[in-house]
């Protein structure tokens, strides 16, 4: 199988990440932070080391501001949710996925925030004037994605930044379609809150994620437990990150997150980038030659992350994705892509569109042969 669906999930996985999981379901197996054995003390250093290497990804100055969750999803569940109040104004972007857009309307109807949803253009970029125009006396956040999961387009955050936080704003950022495969660096890009998932460009696990949290912002946790710290209390300790990472965590893996980290780190992600972008170069003309077919998104490679959604003709995307599948064995994806607003702004909201999605380990002859799979079933429409 060719798989081009990087954008859902990487695969495959660096070797080293399925070795980091079973060697701890096999060797170690402990609880981190319980107890004072030896494969305990193992289990606790993984998560010490994953979150330092995530600190050095992000370029965070204490690796404690940085806490796991299971996926960006809830990363950004907790940093909304713990963050905003009745009578808070947020401003957000119509490019967003449901992981952001769910919970803010959730919001909206059972808190009483007040959310300002900002249009972007026929490629799916926000300027950021348009943001600056929403924000009001009340405004407290500003949550948009680093890149669209849709169209690609990379949002320009260190602009965006600068007019947030000279009204004394805050600024949160969905990482998960460039995190590993975009640099960010939250101290140059003045990030508040930075949410990303594992298993995307990061090359781990499923479950896994995690929010960065600026020192000094109050974010209230949605769950208390055992942390292994301050166990005599009933109260959930206020040190970071125990305040947050209630319960048992996901210790396998996190162990594979540190070797994907740990890959990403290694190869560079100014290596892997460059690799996308070649991908991404590639496809586009291949798809410029096929009859019929429309582009969403920059053209421009360095303005958008690995990321192509197109249409041919008057077919069905969600019949092109299963002739791709069933006839040519590429597996691509098809629809709305859990981002439903940003299909009115590029105008396949009844549709949806064809994604196209590579990863790090794709190669320029698998867009070769999505092309002429596409010209096979182009022709033939």
């Amino acid at each position: 199988m060719i798989y081009i669906d990087n954008a859902a999930t990487t695969f495959p996985k660096p070797e080293s990440v399925y070795q980091a999981v079973d060697d701890f379901n096999r060797t170690v197996g402990a609880n981190p932070g319980r107890s004072g054995y030896p494969t305990a003390r193992t289990s606790s250093k993984i998560i010490v080391q994953t979150r330092g290497l995530l600190a050095q990804l992000f370029h965070v100055q204490n690796p404690n501001q940085i806490v796991f969750t299971t996926n960006a999803t809830e990363a950004i569940n907790l940093g909304l949710k713990g963050l905003l109040k009745t009578g808070d104004h947020v401003v957000t972007t119509v490019t967003e996925h449901n992981s952001m857009l769910r919970p803010l309307r959730s919001l909206e109807e059972s808190h009483g925030i007040e959310v300002s949803r900002v249009q972007c253009d026929g490629s799916g970029n926000v300027d950021p004037e348009k943001i600056r125009a929403a924000l009001q006396p009340n405004t407290k956040l500003v949550c948009i994605n680093h890149a669209s999961n849709v169209t690609g387009t990379i949002h320009d955050i260190k602009a965006i930044s600068e007019l947030i936080h000279e009204n004394d704003m805050l600024l949160m950022v969905d990482a998960a379609q460039t995190a590993g495969c975009v640099p960010i660096n939250v101290q140059e890009m003045n990030i508040d809150l930075l949410a990303f998932t594992g298993h995307k460009g990061l090359y781990g696990p499923q479950g896994t994620g995690g929010l960065y949290i600026r020192p000094g912002l109050e974010v209230k946790p949605f769950r208390e437990g055992g942390t292994g710290s301050e166990s005599s209390s009933d109260r959930q300790p206020r040190t970071m990150p125990d305040y947050y990472e209630g319960g048992t965590p996901n210790t396998p893996g996190i162990a594979g997150l540190g070797a994907g980290v740990r890959f990403v780190l290694e190869t560079g992600v100014e290596i892997i980038r460059e690799h996308e972008k070649v991908l991404i170069q590639r496809l586009i003309e291949r798809l410029s030659a096929v009859k019929g077919s429309r582009v969403y998104g920059p053209i421009g490679v360095d303005a958008r992350v690995a990321v192509v959604s197109f249409t041919v003709k008057d077919l069905p995307p969600l019949n092109m994705s299963h002739l791709l599948a069933s006839g040519f064995n590429i597996a691509t994806r098809s629809g709305l892509h859990c981002a439903p607003l940003i299909h009115h702004y590029i105008g396949t909201v009844e549709t949806g569109t064809v994604r196209a999605s590579m990863g790090y380990f794709n190669t320029a002859d698998e867009m070769d042969c999505l092309g002429d799979a596409l010209e096979q079933i182009a022709s033939h429409a």
